[in-house]
């Protein structure tokens, strides 16, 4: 089998050759820029650069070296974007050498922070000095929800989000991009026989955050739950507005397209079940039902947190596989998801603890750790082996290669 045939047989629930492997197909499996610095130095790897390909969340987009010495199975299609070093430019933050791409260039202050400036003069975004990402600063609808969908479009650029998206949608002002997207796309399966994966981002709850902070808009669910309505129908046409372009450009050349909303914390969903199934579960079916009616694309759901308690909605709204499989979080138990679930989704992630276990123990024990989670999890086909989430910026080198590792003697 090649990567995207060992993938799909995967997802469609079929036992591949050998359990697929992802590294940085999304913004979400990915790993940070620190991380990866010190990686690369660990291997000995004095070529090529850490480029930052996800600037808010400052991930690095992992080169064909280090996804060939770890046999990765998948692709972001947005790394077909930025390919010329005059696409970047140097700089060194948070105690690296890096490079940020050349359309992203936020004000550094005298206290060695950096803000994200809207071309009114807003910071919409800000990292501090000892901070390694940038946090949303601006809401847009703070003070008040908009009061039609034409105002709506006029502050989706304020998002942070959607001002910092990672490529490809970063070049979405270029001109001929729907066109250029659509061939990159055919181009990278046909060369890297790898499974594509196009980034989509959020679709309802989440994006809502971005606009009407998320301690406001939970109180307001409750108390004013019109309001809510109304800003979800806002997002719901902008959604299925650019899902139409999508899909017609690209919904035949691309396998999979990664949508979602983060309903989770620790303990369990953000609201009752009840809410879910009242306010957001018919807005992720519209969304699944058009992406299959009109592409052939399979459909990832990233959701973090303790969301067993929807995810059989979760499954009903028609996603094919969930991300990251936050097994650190309650009820999130991997054996139980997979006796429960293992048949009706396909689990992508869930392969390495980021909080608990990669970053704290020895590479010893965090071979361990893979190695029984991928015997859980890979039986009958169904898993692409990624962490939970991304590999973050205090995880060791060593722990690094030790989960590759037991990855490849499990496979053998």
């Amino acid at each position: 089998m090649n990567s995207r045939q060992r993938v799909l047989t995967s997802i469609n629930h079929k036992e591949p050759d050998r359990v697929p492997v992802d590294l940085g197909s999304t913004p979400c499996t990915s790993i940070s820029a620190i991380a990866y610095h010190n990686l690369k130095q660990y291997l000995g790897i004095t070529t090529g650069h850490t480029r930052v390909y996800d600037v808010s969340q400052q991930l690095a987009q992992p080169e064909d070296e280090i996804l060939e010495r770890f046999k990765t199975d998948a692709l972001d299609v947005g790394r077909t974007f930025n390919v010329k070093d005059e696409d970047w430019y140097d700089i060194h933050v948070n105690g690296i050498d890096m490079q940020w791409p050349k359309w992203f260039k936020p004000r550094h202050n005298s206290d060695d922070s950096y803000d994200v400036i809207d071309r009114d003069g807003t910071v919409i975004s800000r990292m501090t000095k000892d901070a390694l990402v940038f946090d949303q600063t601006y809401y847009a609808c703070l003070e008040e929800y908009p009061k039609d969908y034409k105002e709506f479009q006029s502050i989706v650029n304020k998002s942070s989000w959607a001002s910092l998206a990672p490529p490809p949608f970063s070049n979405i002002g270029e001109k001929y991009f729907w066109k250029r997207l659509r061939q990159n796309a055919i181009n990278l399966r046909e060369t890297s026989q790898k499974a594509t994966v196009l980034n989509y981002g959020s679709t309802s709850f989440e994006f809502g955050n971005s606009f009407r902070r998320m301690d406001k808009l939970l109180i307001d669910i409750r108390r004013h739950p019109s309001k809510v309505e109304k800003l979800m129908d806002f997002i719901q046409e902008f959604s299925l507005n650019s899902l139409k372009v999508i899909c017609g450009y690209v919904g035949d050349v691309i396998d999979i397209i990664r949508i979602g909303d983060d309903l989770g914390e620790n303990n369990g969903p953000f609201f009752a079940p009840r809410i879910y199934r009242d306010m957001f579960k018919q807005r992720h079916t519209e969304v699944c039902d058009y992406i299959k009616k009109h592409s052939s694309m399979k459909i990832m759901f990233h959701c973090c947190g303790s969301i067993a308690a929807i995810l059989p909605d979760l499954i009903e709204t028609g996603i094919d596989i969930l991300n990251p499989v936050q097994i650190n979080a309650r009820d999130m138990d991997p054996r139980f998801l997979k006796d429960n679930f293992g048949d009706d989704i396909t689990f992508w992630g869930g392969g390495a603890d980021t909080r608990n276990v990669i970053n704290r123990k020895t590479p010893n024990e965090v071979k361990k750790h893979v190695l029984e989670l991928l015997e859980i999890f890979s039986p009958g086909g169904g898993y692409v082996w990624n962490t939970v989430h991304n590999i973050l910026p205090d995880v060791p080198p060593e722990n690094i290669v030790a989960m590759f590792d037991a990855i490849e003697e499990f496979n053998k």
